[in-house]
């Protein structure tokens, strides 16, 4: 496995080797079995049952499945086994995310759980807190939910109106409020809670047990989607909570809630890859056994176009969900190593890697819609069924976009901490984009590239996508300096672009590690997806970065920028057609998504 430890968004002005990436390949045995482990579990005790619970006719059958989860120790991943877990990497935890993600509105169940609603205990808690709620967490004796939103503070979470006040013996606090969209607050017997003392200017949590009293619900949300999962309004009135039971300091909720929105932005990357495998390999199987014209509907070159399309974004969102996972790892490991205390080291360590957190969020929840749009598509009129599986992903893909904070809010936060960090020093964004800025009133240079190389090409197209950032997002801050965050149309622009870079670099890296381990003729498909991916990310930063062009600049530099623009998205026209029907042929001969 990867060791070495970068720094978040450096990716867009250094070069990565692939030896210093992690790739799915790399997991362990043990990490295998656990994941098998997971797969059982979901095809035992979820896949058979996916109707009934939807259906939520019986009211105890989520909270059964999720004890038999607490028993298999799949809630209790990165519980320290002093609290009755499991004890095991980031990058694990991120793979047993990945495989829950094809457990429909279960997956929403347990990340719940497993996320917002045990980890702020874990990295925040006292250990006299730590010692009473963990184990009872770990092992599903107790189901956790976490009580951010309400209903006039959505993305603005900071912004809440529930009271906490302090009672006059000084003992407890009493929560007053509402909160909504509570995912696990039907049969949930802890609430992370947050609240605001007195006139604080920031929130503060609480830990709650249900048995508190004072806590009252709605009847259960009817959703779009994730129909099988508990969704309910909480009320809190004159809720009793034991001094002790605040979590951190006081005015330290909304530091919480962010960085435990962090680790939840990758899980929700991993978390739908999953899904987005399994729609993949039931639109092969689909396409098989449909028969059109005597013949199979995959034997269409519009269907294979489709398939290979689906396997390629999967592959990607892979890719860089999982590089990004290793990379905090690596970066917790280093702040253990100099002496950080375990928690506080993951959450740096999160912390550090938080834009590419929200990379992971976006594009793989984007990636999850595409996929199961085009399932719905290969399926034809059975796909818009409730009889085959399609109708109840697609559905259940929605929410991915908007939890976690919205895409859109995910898009302006990477960008602005991109900006923040470079304004304080901690990565060197400005004299990079200075040197682009130079280079555009320049003679360009051409310099010969030894297309022996694998990737050779591939990775000069990158390194000249950077310089689109680094030319457009410089320009950007200069002209709009401290107004940048309100032009959310360009923040989103450069955002878009971010993101292509990282993908596809992403995708690059992957299979260059992979080749290195098993050959250039093993790995043909990978090859090819990596090529198509980089192919479509030229265009679509193309497209973003000249949107962002034509939102502030005029005459002469403009049109410098656009010529700038036009020499940094050349790159080599690939027969994507006949990449994609030689993946498509070869899923289709697998008869499952392979890679």
């Amino acid at each position: 496995m990867a060791t070495k430890s970068t720094q978040g968004g450096e990716f867009l002005i250094k070069e990565t080797d692939a030896q210093d990436i992690f790739i799915p390949a790399e997991f362990t045995e043990e990490q295998r079995m656990m994941a098998q482990a997971c797969q059982d579990f979901i095809d035992t005790e979820i896949t058979p049952y996916a109707q009934e619970i939807d259906s939520m006719k019986d009211p105890d059958l989520v909270p059964r499945i999720f004890k038999k989860a607490g028993d298999l120790g799949l809630l209790g991943i990165t519980v320290p086994e002093e609290y009755g877990g499991m004890g095991m990497s980031f990058n694990t935890s991120m793979l047993i995310a990945d495989i829950i993600g094809a457990a429909g509105s279960f997956s929403t169940t347990y990340g719940a759980h497993t996320g917002i609603g045990t980890l702020p205990i874990l990295y925040y808690g006292t250990e006299d807190q730590k010692k009473k709620y963990l184990p009872k967490l770990a092992t599903g004796e107790w189901a956790a939910c976490y009580c951010l939103t309400e209903p006039d503070a959505g993305s603005d979470a900071n912004s809440g109106k529930t009271k906490a006040t302090l009672s006059e013996d000084g003992k407890t606090y009493l929560l007053n409020g509402q909160k909504m969209w509570i995912s696990n607050a039907g049969f949930a017997d802890l609430f992370i809670v947050f609240a605001k003392i007195e006139d604080d200017k920031n929130l503060t949590a609480f830990i709650v047990e249900k048995s508190f009293g004072g806590i009252t619900m709605n009847e259960e949300e009817k959703k779009m989607g994730i129909k099988g999962s508990s969704t309910r309004q909480v009320f809190f009135n004159d809720c009793p909570v034991p001094v002790e039971n605040m979590l951190s300091d006081r005015q330290n909720g909304f530091k919480i809630a962010v960085n435990i929105l962090n680790i939840g932005r990758v899980k929700l990357g991993a978390g739908v890859l999953g899904g987005v495998r399994t729609v993949t390999t039931n639109a092969i199987k689909y396409s098989t056994e449909r028969k059109q014209f005597g013949v199979s509907i995959n034997s269409f070159g519009a269907i294979k176009s489709k398939l290979a399309e689906m396997a390629t974004q999967s592959y990607v969102s892979e890719a860089l969900c999982y590089r990004a996972g290793q990379d905090i790892e690596n970066k917790i490991s280093a702040l253990e190593a100099d002496g950080m205390d375990p928690s506080e080291a993951k959450l740096k360590g999160v912390e550090a890697f938080a834009i590419e957190c929200a990379i992971a969020k976006v594009q793989c929840s984007e990636v999850l819609d595409y996929v199961v749009d085009q399932g719905v598509q290969i399926y034809g009129g059975m796909g818009y069924s409730a009889d085959a599986p399609m109708e109840r992903a697609y559905r259940d893909a929605r929410i991915s976009r908007i939890y976690e904070g919205t895409n859109e809010i995910n898009r302006m936060l990477m960008v602005g901490m991109l900006l923040k960090r470079a304004i304080k020093g901690e990565i060197n964004i400005f004299d990079p984009a200075m040197a682009v800025s130079k280079e555009l009133t320049s003679v360009p240079s051409f310099e010969t590239i030894d297309t022996s190389e694998l990737f050779a090409a591939e990775k000069e197209v990158l390194k000249k996508l950077k310089k689109v950032f680094l030319m457009v997002g410089g320009k950007a801050a200069m002209a709009l300096q401290d107004k940048i965050e309100d032009e959310q149309e360009i923040m989103m622009n450069l955002a878009d672009v971010m993101i292509e870079i990282y993908a596809s670099e992403s995708a690059i890296l992957r299979t260059e590690k992979l080749v290195s381990m098993k050959g250039e003729d093993a790995c043909k498909n990978q090859i090819a997806m990596a090529q198509i991916y980089l192919s479509e990310a030229v265009d679509k930063i193309n497209v973003a970065a000249k949107e962002a062009i034509g939102s502030f600049t005029k005459g002469d530099e403009q049109k410098v920028m656009l010529m700038g623009l036009k020499r940094f998205t050349k790159s080599e026209l690939y027969n994507t057609k006949e990449l994609r029907r030689q993946i498509a042929d070869y899923m289709i001969d697998q008869g499952k998504y392979p890679f």
